[in-house]
C-alpha cells in the first residue's frame, strides 16, 4: 500500500479517482501473487474498486501487448471480474 499510495501522491490522484484495477496473476512467485492479490482484494473490500486477473497467456493471438491495452483486451476475452486464480512458478 506504501508503493502503491507514492504511486498515486506522485501523479497527483486518489483512490477515490480509480474504478478498477487490473493485476497479473503471473507467472511468478507465491509470496510476490500473494501479496500484491491480498492488497488489491483488500482495496476491493474497502472502497468497492473492481479489480480484473489476467495473465498474458489469456491473450493469445496478441504478440506486442501494451499495459494500457488491458482493459480492452480483458473485455475482448471476457475476463471475469474478481476472480483469483493464481499462476505459480514451481
Amino acid at each position: 500500500m506504501i508503493l502503491i499510495n507514492e504511486f498515486l501522491e506522485n501523479n497527483k490522484s486518489s483512490l477515490d479517482n480509480i474504478d478498477a484495477i487490473y493485476v497479473n496473476r503471473g507467472p511468478g512467485s507465491f509470496a510476490g501473487i500473494r501479496n500484491s492479490l491480498s492488497t488489491i482484494k483488500a482495496l476491493f473490500l474497502t472502497r468497492n474498486i473492481d479489480y480484473y486477473c489476467f495473465s498474458f497467456e489469456d491473450f493469445k493471438g496478441f504478440d506486442k501487448i501494451k499495459y494500457e491495452d488491458i482493459p480492452n483486451l480483458c473485455k475482448l476475452f471476457k475476463i471475469k471480474k474478481n476472480l483469483i486464480n493464481p499462476i505459480y512458478l514451481s
